[in-house]
């Protein structure tokens, strides 16, 4: 198996992981906040869950389809993160469009957005360095 694909299967294990957060007890506060950073809502775990079936069909189908879902995950992830950063919602989850601009403090947009951009990140820099195997 190629590391490309490895890697696109450890992230439909994640991303799954993530959608679960919420339905497993004592890792939400009284808030309904992941870890008593993040909420999750039905939009975020329905973007997991496509995100990990999409993982999932790519890790099996070939690495070049595997490059392409880290590729376009990385980019889509990465930047959800950034526009989290700078206004406190991202897009994927329709967060910049239910909620609008949020004025939250900066440490706290750093901690919500840390697992988007360091996913988003991780994709974009494997589909570059494993970008021989999908050849």
């Amino acid at each position: 198996m190629s590391k490309l694909r490895l890697i696109s299967g450890l992230y439909a294990l994640a991303l799954l992981g993530a959608a679960a957060l919420n339905y497993i007890p004592g890792l939400t506060d009284e808030q309904g906040r992941a870890f008593g950073i993040f909420a999750l809502d039905i939009y975020d775990d329905g973007l997991h869950l496509a995100s990990a079936l999409w993982a999932a069909t790519a890790a099996f189908l070939s690495a070049k389809a595997a490059r392409a879902f880290l590729f376009y995950f990385g980019l889509l992830y990465f930047g959800d993160g950034l526009l989290g950063l700078i206004t406190g919602s991202g897009f994927l989850d329709l967060g910049i469009i239910n909620y609008g601009v949020l004025d939250l403090p900066f440490g706290f947009k750093i901690l919500a957005n840390l697992p988007h951009l360091f996913l988003g990140g991780v994709a974009l820099i494997s589909s570059y360095v494993f970008a021989g195997e999908a050849r």
